[in-house]
């Protein structure tokens, strides 16, 4: 009865998992996306109230600056980007732990708020920019660099799926000219199996995968930092940044909880017995392959 419970929640995560995706990618979630927008800015107008309240010295002001920092970055991050699509994808297609997609997740939302500390820091420091180039520079130069990154991320998990299938291929029907064979004493490895090749999950995946959500910073997030810059209370903006960080990592943990539970669902579709049994051993490397392809895609639709 609990394995039969525990594939009925597993299916039930596919289920959402796919309503969700197919409303985010036809744009179904505008409505949510626009009352976020909303939020969002009566958030900015609150930030900067509390940063007066701050410049004046009231009590409680940085507290508050948090708190309203922390919300601006939830609802933020509940609109278009913020990695969602990189985690999601990611954390369906690959055999990843729920812990450690959920350390990227937040590894990269901190990431992206430590971007916009260094744009505003040497950005001001070195190049003496005002904010109206500051955001060109994020919004332009670094969303270009950051959608390449994720389509990098779509590449490498085409790559890992077709390794993954071909190896499932070979050893489904290995080829009749190979002259190896197990316990043939050549101590040669015969090729990697598909479980071998599903747990590459070295540091490579988790520098791509922080790297192409860290590479644009939030809008939000250089207009506090640059105002904080003038205030002279620069360190202060900082720890709003990162309140922001952990705010849409709120999300993106959100997202990776639901990939991953969608993930199982995807593997309790197929009979443990059976004829279809053995179709469980080709979903992984196409789960790969398709979640990098649907990345690659759409970055490539984006960049074009």
């Amino acid at each position: 009865m609990n394995g039969r419970l525990a594939r009925v929640l597993a299916l039930i995560g596919l289920g959402v998992g796919l309503v969700v995706a197919a409303l985010y990618l036809s744009g179904g979630m505008r409505g949510i996306e626009q009352w976020a927008a909303l939020q969002q800015r009566q958030a900015q107008n609150l930030m900067a109230g509390a940063l007066r309240a701050l410049r004046a010295g009231e009590p409680g002001a940085v507290l508050a600056l948090m708190s309203v920092c922390f919300g601006y970055g939830v609802f933020h991050a509940i609109g278009p980007g913020h990695g969602k699509m990189v985690i999601g994808s990611y954390g369906f297609g690959t055999q990843v732990p729920l812990a450690r997609l959920a350390g990227l997740s937040v590894a990269a939302s901190l990431a992206q708020a430590g971007t916009a500390v260094a744009l505003v820091w040497g950005g001001i420091t070195f190049l003496d920019l005002g904010r109206e180039a500051l955001t060109s520079l994020s919004e332009e130069r670094m969303g270009d660099l950051g959608t390449v990154l994720v389509m990098l991320v779509g590449f490498w998990l085409c790559l890992r799926g077709l390794r993954m299938l071909r190896a499932e291929a070979q050893r489904a029907d290995p080829a009749p000219h190979h002259h190896h064979h197990k316990g043939c004493g050549c101590g040669h490895a015969h090729g990697p199996t598909v479980e071998q090749v599903a747990q590459t999950r070295s540091w490579r995946d988790a520098v791509l995968v922080v790297a192409s959500i860290a590479a644009r910073p939030c809008t939000g997030a250089l207009f506090l930092l640059i105002l904080t810059w003038r205030m002279g209370i620069f360190g202060t903006g900082i720890l709003g940044t990162a309140a922001m960080g952990l705010g849409t990592a709120v999300v993106t943990l959100a997202v990776a909880g639901l990939s991953v539970w969608a993930r199982q669902g995807s593997f309790a579709l197929l009979p443990a017995s059976g004829p279809w049994a053995r179709a469980a051993r080709w979903l992984p490397g196409t789960m790969q392959l398709g979640a990098g392809a649907l990345i690659a895609a759409i970055s490539l639709a984006v960049l074009l």
